[in-house]
C-alpha cells in the first residue's frame, strides 16, 4: 500500500470518528484538540508524509478507533504506535 493511500485512510478514519483533519504550519508535530465544540486533528503541513502518518496514527491509537473498520495494514500501524509509546 502506498504511503499516500495510508495517509488518506487514516484521514478518513479520523473523519469517521468525528474529527476534522487540518494541516497547518507551525512549530509542532500535531495532535487532537477541541475548537468551539468541534473535534480537530491538527497536523504540521511541513512534515514529510511519514511524519504525517505517524502523527495521525499516534493520535488515533491514543483515542482508540472503536468499531471503525480499517485495513489490517493501517490497524497494525496504529497498534505499533500505541505499543511504541508504551515502551518509551
Amino acid at each position: 500500500m502506498r504511503k499516500q493511500d495510508i495517509l488518506q485512510e487514516l484521514e478518513e478514519t479520523a473523519k469517521k470518528l468525528g474529527f476534522r483533519v487540518r494541516y497547518e504550519k507551525g512549530n509542532f508535530q500535531g495532535g487532537d484538540c477541541r475548537v468551539h465544540e468541534e473535534r480537530v486533528l491538527v497536523v504540521n503541513k511541513f512534515l514529510p508524509i511519514e511524519g504525517k502518518i505517524t502523527t495521525i496514527a499516534r493520535t488515533l491509537g491514543r483515542i482508540g478507533v472503536g468499531n471503525v473498520f480499517v485495513t489490517p495494514q493501517v490497524r497494525k500501524l496504529i497498534d505499533d504506535e500505541v505499543s511504541e509509546k508504551q515502551n518509551a
